[in-house]
């Protein structure tokens, strides 16, 4: 059992890291399996690896929940009437935005979930995926080098723009090691959204994503856990979650004062090795 326990938390922190880094921790999660595997079937580890995403998610509810809760005390001063006394109406046009770019993932996902799983979700995929969106992370910026973003705000973010994020981030749910929030931080900034703004809406869109997935996954399976199951579950949901609050923080602080051109290298370089892996040592 503690053996589980540890291959629990390793996969935890991976997770955390990895889901908001712009590196897929889809992707990791796949390698991670090849070597490191949980003594469980096959079905829980399936919903395992999406559900301890809940963890991940949590951190950004707790980190941004100033920016996310929309609900208030009344507002007393002379603008605010009707509802909007109560609730922050630039927060609830927010959540309309995020629904919005959800909505090409959540649908297409959805329906074509299985199918993608048996047909993408292999190291050479993965490999393939990380080392194409590395490259498009450095020509992007490349790019836009010295150029000043169009939008530097998530209420400057028109529906036009959040639709075209949301395909963005489609990409990333139909072939693993894209990275979810490495696919939408690339559309937002093609799109001329500034890194910060990019990367905030990336956490905030991750909210229902995310929630909806893990809910499906726990559905598909059912509600029946054994004792060593539910300790896997909330071992790596607890890890997730703290790494996660790591993760964030660091990634915000670091694309203040540089690009994301240092994980296109390392997408490349981690694509490289797994093709050269699976190819010629396997």
């Amino acid at each position: 059992m503690l053996l589980e326990l540890l291959k629990a938390f390793l996969f935890g922190v991976v997770e955390g890291i990895t889901e908001w880094l712009p590196i897929s921790s889809t992707g990791h999660m796949i390698l991670l399996d090849q070597f490191v595997q949980l003594g469980v079937s096959e079905d829980f580890y399936s919903m395992f690896e999406v559900v301890i995403q809940l963890g991940a998610i949590l951190a950004v509810v707790v980190i941004y929940w100033h920016k996310i809760w929309p609900f208030h005390q009344a507002d007393k001063s002379a603008h605010a009437q009707g509802i909007w006394r109560y609730v922050d109406k630039d927060i609830m046009v927010m959540w309309l935005k995020i629904f919005i770019a959800c909505l090409p993932a959540g649908i297409i996902g959805v329906a074509f979930n299985d199918t993608f799983e048996r047909l993408f979700y292999n190291p050479t995929c993965v490999a393939i995926a990380l080392i194409v969106f590395g490259i498009a992370f450095i020509l992007i910026e490349d790019i836009h080098k010295n150029k000043q973003p169009k939008i530097t705000s998530i209420a400057e973010l028109s529906y036009y723009t959040v639709v075209l994020i949301g395909f963005f981030q489609l990409i990333a749910a139909v072939f693993p090691g894209t990275s979810r929030s490495g696919a939408t931080i690339v559309g937002a900034l093609i799109l001329g959204v500034s890194r910060t703004v990019a990367t905030e809406f990336t956490f905030f869109l991750a909210i229902p994503v995310m929630f909806g997935a893990a809910l499906f996954k726990l559905v598909k399976f059912g509600f029946s856990f054994t004792p060593l199951e539910i300790w896997i579950l909330v071992v790596g949901l607890v890890t997730a979650f703290i790494t996660s609050i790591i993760a964030i923080k660091f990634l915000m602080q670091y694309i203040k004062k540089h690009t994301f051109k240092a994980f296109g290298w390392y997408r490349i370089i981690l694509g490289l090795l797994v093709i050269a892996y699976f190819w010629f040592v396997k």
